[in-house]
């Protein structure tokens, strides 16, 4: 019987029609696996979802002010002024002695930028609320895709001999290097000593010589300037450069700082003071750790340097984990040698590779065991059709979660197994159906072509209401708000479109494949 006998009605039976004999179907199957498994390549991963997160620090100087009076005429001015900010949920404030500082926090999912551009406007605008002799704000944005490093790196020194500044400079010759890698944010360093010329004054001599430590501070401050280099031309079109030589280069130079005169002879700051070159010995912070050793024994502890690295928003962290690795390792040889060792305390990009992993073999392993029951139920052929509808309803999923801008992450893909019991339902019906009708005597005077047209154009219409009851099950869950929103928000964005994309797959993959694969029982013989 001619196919064009039956007219279907439902898109699924017009979908079937459509595709059943077109030779580009099976070039449609294998495209879509393609880009599936590109966009799974190519997709950014990391371990949690993105969230958008904004807030502002605010932090206002008073110098001479008690912390009472900074609250009263900066903190809290700034507070009332704050709440009139559209969006701003929270506001802590807090007053020292010379400073207020005012923390903002915008809800859940309000724009970055949008907030920030807000607390500048409302800031400027009120700039004349400040007392006289305040300083100019300082708005300080947060961003949480850089506050939170995806690899910290702790180097520490196996020899005693290494100085604690040498072990702070070597680091940050390395955090220089890799603060240079693409889709790296931000590097810093945490620990450490920095050099320093530190300056012991002796009380005793102070009081002999009639001085006071204000009179050292403006001494030692009136030199610790660069004094630029000066140009000019000559009528003959010379250029003339002159430079004059920094006043402090050394522990030297400070000591031959004059800080007062006494009857016509000078006197400098060594007479009164010692002077030495070594670390910021005020830095009371200092950070241990203790390497495990290949028996599991643990090391002594040693005082170590921390590096952290932030990635920017968007990026894959495994990607830019692994290139950090790769940038230690050109350096590994050169620490060893100068006694400097090195631990990777922290790699997000390990665990969200990991999770990632485990996760798509479970996808796996949910999709043998569904092709297994399948078996046992309608058929190894029909199993083997409904197997091919799963990855295939996935590729098309992960493919408009790449155009969307997500990346994959564990919650991304629990969306994934979330959905797949449903994503098979429509491939289900349509097979079975088919399967009815080949075995139905009824139908043994109907064409293969026509069967399968009619047997998906019957379920259509009921298979549609049932998937968009689920969807809407799916779309409260996008208009949740706070923390918990941002951080279920792939279930909502990835589980209708896994859904909508098994309709089409089953409507147009599950005839297709069931008319090249499916054996037709001969009811000529009374075989039913």
């Amino acid at each position: 019987m001619d196919v064009k006998k039956y007219q279907p009605t439902d898109i699924a039976g017009k979908l079937a029609k459509a595709f059943l004999k077109n030779p580009l179907t099976i070039v449609l199957g294998i495209s879509l696996l393609a880009i599936g498994y590109l966009a799974l390549e190519v997709m950014p991963r990391e371990e949690n979802p993105q969230m958008v997160v904004s807030g502002s620090t605010i932090i206002v100087a008073l110098p001479g002010a008690s912390a009472k009076e900074v609250e009263k005429i900066i903190v809290r001015p700034l507070e009332r002024k704050l709440k009139e900010v559209k969006g701003v949920e929270h506001i802590y404030g807090m007053a020292f002695d010379n400073v207020g500082v005012v923390n903002a926090a915008f809800f859940i999912g309000q724009k970055k930028e949008e907030s920030n551009l807000k607390i500048y406007d409302k800031i400027m605008q009120n700039a004349n609320m400040f007392p006289k002799g305040a300083m100019k704000p300082i708005i300080k944005p947060l961003d949480i895709d850089i506050d939170i490093p995806i690899v910290t790196i702790a180097f520490y020194a196996n020899n005693k001999k290494i100085l604690k500044t040498e072990l702070y400079d070597k680091v940050k010759e390395i955090q220089y290097h890799i603060n240079g890698l693409s889709n790296v944010a931000v590097t810093a360093l945490k620990g450490g000593h920095k050099h320093q010329f530190n300056i012991s004054v002796d009380i005793n001599k102070l009081s002999g010589y009639n001085l006071s430590m204000g009179q050292i501070k403006k001494a030692v401050e009136s030199l610790a300037y660069s004094v630029p280099a000066t140009k000019d031309k000559t009528l003959d079109n010379k250029i003339v450069m002159l430079g004059v030589k920094n006043a402090i280069e050394n522990a030297q130079d400070i000591g031959n700082i004059i800080v007062a005169e006494y009857m016509g002879s000078p006197i400098y700051l060594r007479q009164v003071a010692k002077v030495e070159e070594s670390y910021d010995i005020q830095n009371f912070k200092s950070t241990l750790i203790a390497v495990k050793q290949k028996d599991n024994s643990f090391s002594k502890f040693h005082g170590q340097v921390t590096l952290t690295v932030s990635k920017l928003q968007g990026t894959n962290a495994v990607i830019i984990a692994d290139e950090v690795k790769k940038e230690l390792e050109k350096y590994k040889e050169n620490l060893h040698k100068k006694g400097i060792s090195y631990v990777i305390t922290r790699n997000d990009g390990v665990k969200a590779d990991e999770a990632v992993n485990e996760l798509v073999k479970h996808l796996l392993i949910s999709i043998v065991i569904i092709a297994i029951l399948l078996v046992f139920v309608l058929g190894w052929r029909e199993s083997l059709i409904v197997t091919f509808t799963v990855p295939t309803i996935l590729a098309i999923t992960l493919f408009f979660a790449y155009l969307s801008g997500q990346t994959i992450n564990r919650i991304t893909l629990f969306a994934f197994l979330l959905s797949l019991g449903l994503l098979v339902d429509a491939a289900i019906i349509v097979i079975e159906n088919i399967h009815r009708h080949y075995h139905s005597p009824e139908s043994a005077h109907e064409s293969d072509e026509e069967i399968m047209i009619k047997a998906t154009d019957e379920i259509g219409a009921p298979t549609n209401i049932a998937t968009l009851a689920i969807i809407m099950t799916m779309v409260p869950m996008a208009f949740v708000g706070g923390m918990m929103g941002q951080f279920m928000k792939p279930i909502p964005a990835n589980v209708p479109v896994a859904l909508i994309a098994s309709l089409f797959v089953a409507y147009i993959f599950t005839p297709y494949l069931s008319l090249r694969l499916l054996k037709r029982p001969d009811h000529s013989k009374g075989e039913k």
